[in-house]
């Protein structure tokens, strides 16, 4: 494997989002034909389209290394770095024309994601951030709230049915009876709010690889924080909640309390 910077990583990797992000537009708000996986989610062809081309864009680059996508799997397993893809992020919403829908990209070198890119096509957001250099949003540097009061916090999540398919309605529930406001603003974009100061926490109960990889940078040098359900900083355990800095301990401790 050739060292390659981390800054230079999240510049590549922005690039291949932009032109994933390009070809969903080509179908966005259009009766374009949904199909179901056997696990019950929709795919489209806007996802396969997007995620040919990021793999393609990836191993002219980089051919050595392993891409691990949504729809085509993993190739070159065992490789040192690794190209994590969610080649569109929020397939109900974008099916529905909703435009919070992303592309998501994560580089992963010997287990830890170094850089990672979230980019919005209808939004025109792009949040992005690598190891030691910081998270931007759309060029300017991107913090997370400096809210410390829960009763003034903003908090969202993709679908309070999920939390609740998971048994993990009463933990949430210790939250959102204390939090100012609690909306569905979810899938990537509701990370997005958080690494930008819009948001202070978002839940998933239950997330993939290329749900989470991307984030991982994105949230923690936004100087937030980034665990499990039970506080476990992994991103590998199956479901995820990230929050700032100020807030971070008083939720993970109100999801871990007995009922």
């Amino acid at each position: 494997m050739t060292a390659v910077a981390p800054t230079d990583l999240l510049a590549f990797a922005t690039e291949v989002a932009w032109r994933a992000g390009l070809a969903t537009l080509a179908h966005f708000q259009t009766d374009i034909v949904v199909e179901t996986k056997p696990d019950d989610t929709p795919v489209t062809r806007a996802d396969r389209e997007a995620e040919h081309i990021m793999r393609d864009l990836i191993a002219r680059r980089f051919p050595d290394d392993s891409i691990c996508g949504e729809e085509f799997g993993e190739t070159r397993t065992g490789a040192r770095r690794r190209w994590i893809i969610d080649p569109i992020d929020g397939t109900r919403s974008y099916i529905r024309g909703v435009p919070l829908y992303g592309v998501m990209l994560g580089v992963e070198v010997d287990g830890d994601v170094i850089a990672g890119v979230l980019h919005f096509p209808v939004l025109n957001e792009t949040v992005g951030a690598a190891r030691g250099a910081g998270c931007w949003w759309n060029g300017r540097r991107a913090l997370v709230s400096d809210c410390t009061r829960l009763d003034e916090a903003l908090i969202v999540t993709t679908d309070r049915e999920n939390i609740d398919r998971q048994g993990l309605s009463s933990a949430f529930d210790r939250v959102r009876r204390k939090a100012g406001t609690v909306r569905t603003w979810g899938d990537c974009y509701g990370y997005a709010l958080v690494a930008t100061g819009r948001a202070e926490a978002m839940f998933d109960p239950i997330v993939s690889i290329w749900d989470v990889a991307a984030l991982v940078p994105i949230i923690e040098e936004a100087g937030g924080t980034i665990t499990d359900w039970a506080g476990t900083p992994s991103w590998k355990t199956g479901n995820i909640v990230a929050t700032n800095a100020g807030l971070g301990r008083e939720i993970r401790a109100l999801l871990k309390d007995t009922p």
